[in-house]
C-alpha cells in the first residue's frame, strides 16, 4: 500500500511543521516566564522585567505576554482557534522585535531581531494563510474567511500600539517586583 500525497497534502504538511516549530517555541518561552521552567525567570521575575521595561501596569502586561506565549503557543501548534491565536502571537512577536531586540541590531548572537523575526514570520504566515488541513480547526470544521483573518491581524496591530503606548508613557512601577531567577 502506498500513500499518495498531492500538492494540497504537502502544503498542509508544511503548515503543520511551521505551526509545531513556532507554536512549541512560543509555549516553551511562555513556560519560562509563567512557570520558571528551563531556567526562566518565573512569573515574579518576569513581572519585574516587564516593569523595568516601563509597561504599565506591569503585572497585567506580564500576565498577557506570558500566557499569550504559553497557551497561545500550544493552541497554535494544535491549530485550534488559529486566526485569533496566530494574530496574538504576531502581536507578541512584534512587541518583542520592536521593544527588546531592534536596538541590538539584526544578529541573534548580539541579542538582535534575527530569532524573534522568524517567529513573527511563521505566525504571520499562519495568520494570513490559515492552519492547514492537519489542524484541530480543520478536524472540527472551524473555518475563517480571509476577511476574518485580516481583521484578526488588524486587531493584533492595535494591541501592539496599545502595548507600546503603555510602555512609552509609563513610569517604572512600584508594583514591579525585582527580577528573581527560578531554580
Amino acid at each position: 500500500m502506498s500513500v499518495q500525497l498531492g500538492p494540497q497534502s504537502l502544503a498542509d504538511l508544511g503548515l503543520l511543521v511551521v505551526r509545531l516549530a513556532v507554536g512549541l517555541t512560543f509555549a516553551a518561552h511562555g513556560a519560562q516566564k509563567a512557570l520558571g521552567w528551563w531556567g526562566g525567570p518565573g512569573f515574579a521575575g518576569w513581572a519585574g522585567a516587564v516593569g523595568r521595561m516601563r509597561y504599565s501596569p506591569a503585572t497585567f502586561w506580564a500576565i498577557v505576554s506570558a500566557y499569550v506565549e504559553l497557551a497561545g503557543g500550544l493552541l497554535f501548534a494544535a491549530g485550534l482557534l488559529t486566526p485569533l491565536v496566530a494574530a496574538l502571537l504576531c502581536a507578541q512577536s512584534l512587541v518583542i522585535v520592536l521593544r527588546v531586540h531592534l536596538p541590538k541590531g539584526f544578529w541573534n548572537s548580539k541579542g538582535g531581531i534575527e530569532f524573534p523575526l522568524q517567529l513573527l514570520a511563521g505566525a504571520f504566515l499562519i495568520t494570513l494563510g490559515g492552519p492547514g488541513g492537519f489542524s484541530l480547526d480543520a478536524a472540527l470544521g472551524i473555518e475563517a474567511s480571509g476577511a476574518l483573518r485580516l481583521l484578526a491581524a488588524a486587531g493584533a496591530i492595535l494591541g501592539v500600539v496599545l502595548a507600546l503606548a503603555s510602555s512609552r508613557f509609563g513610569a517604572p512601577l512600584a508594583d514591579a517586583p525585582p527580577a528573581t531567577k527560578a531554580r
